[in-house]
């Protein structure tokens, strides 16, 4: 029997290659686990009108932890123009997997490490080493969204502030509504994973990323609840920074940055510069962590125009493997892994057509294996 469980679950596109290419190396580090498929996905939803189906949600109920690839995502009208015949006309709706799953199983943390390995010519400048924690679950990724909006709301939107008072008399498709919901629950777990993080591996700073200059009320509370819990980690220093000036910051000199925390919007923003910053989504690897559940992802998408080409760089997905194997407690083989992807980015002589070569998906997979 193995000892480990893992849900293995491609979804589309260039999922399904850069899966195909992790499994290579997870074999070649002789990872003892069953990996168990399950179906996710743009399929999913055109065939059976649910992105994630009962079984896999069943699935994930039973495994230790998730190796994702990526998912097709469309706007609503044109998710609908795609189902399958019969499930034209039932008024369902596309909900990403990937968001539904976080709130599902409470995967509140997403841990995004964003390092500039040797020999990269891709990174923006050596020697760069970020970790971003993004809020999983809430703020405006919390999918409480009207379109169109209902009358009852409308009417209390004018009466909350009398310049939305014209909303009365406009027709309900003509406007839409998203919510950002920030709790202080909520924030303080995501702001105590970061400083813990920082204690455990020795990092010198956490920077809390908000909008509280504008956004008052719920970015005014993270900042006053990641202040409050500052104060129990008095050896890490900590700062703050409107999300609009990080960027900036973040370009013009990142060595002033070590462990970054942030609401799940502002979080999706700078992880995706950070990982420019080390080469691209080829190199973006994320973890989504709760108390029982992990589910391992690359950044990058399902990149249709791809598809079937082996084309796309499967580090991110290697790096994320690496991740859950840490997340398992398998550090020596995660250990392994890293260095044997750190010594096929230095020796540049396989490199996807990202990194300016012509090696495939799978030929990288391969000499990454070949270091283990």
């Amino acid at each position: 029997m193995a000892k480990y469980k893992i849900a293995w679950l491609p979804g589309d596109g260039v999922g399904v290659e850069v899966l195909q290419a992790t499994r290579i190396v997870l074999d070649a580090a002789e990872l003892d686990a069953a990996f168990l498929p399950g179906d996710i996905g743009w399929e999913c939803w055109r065939q059976e009108g649910e992105a994630l189906p009962e079984r896999t949600i069943d699935l994930l109920k039973q495994v230790d932890a998730a190796l994702f690839g990526a998912v097709t995502s469309k706007p609503v009208k044109a998710a609908e123009a795609e189902l399958s015949p019969a499930l034209q006309g039932r008024g369902l709706i596309y909900r990403s997997p990937i968001v539904r799953m976080r709130q599902l199983f409470d995967l509140y943390v997403c841990l995004r490490p964003c390092k500039a390995y040797a020999g990269n010519a891709l990174n923006y400048k050596p020697g760069i080493d970020l970790v971003v924690f993004r809020e999983n679950t809430e703020d405006l990724y919390a999918g409480v969204e009207f379109s169109p909006v209902p009358k009852e709301l409308a009417e209390l939107l004018a009466q909350i502030s009398p310049p939305f008072a014209t909303f009365k008399s406009m027709p309900a498709e003509a406007y839409a509504l998203s919510c950002k919901i920030n709790t202080r629950a909520g924030s303080e777990r995501i702001v105590r994973a970061a400083f813990e993080f920082a204690r455990r591996f020795g990092r010198k700073k956490v920077t809390v990323v908000h909008k509280a200059n504008v956004v008052r009320a719920t970015d005014g509370l993270f900042l006053e609840t990641a202040k409050e819990v500052a104060r129990d980690f008095p050896g890490i220093a900590v700062d703050d920074a409107n999300i609009d000036a990080m960027v900036m910051w973040l370009l013009k000199n990142p060595f002033n940055y070590d462990v970054l925390v942030a609401p799940n919007l502002y979080g999706d923003i700078i992880s995706d510069l950070c990982a420019q910053m080390v080469g691209g989504l080829g190199f973006g690897c994320s973890g989504n962590i709760g108390k029982k559940l992990a589910v391992f992802e690359p950044t990058h998408g399902s990149a249709p125009k791809y598809a079937g080409q082996f084309k796309v760089n499967p580090l991110a997905t290697i790096l994320a493997a690496k991740m859950m194997l840490d997340w398992l407690g398998e550090t020596e083989k995660a250990g392994r892994i890293e260095t044997a992807v750190a010594r096929v980015i230095e020796a540049a002589q396989v490199k996807t057509y990202d990194m300016g070569g012509s090696a495939s998906t799978l030929d990288m997979a391969r000499a990454v294996a070949a270091q283990l």
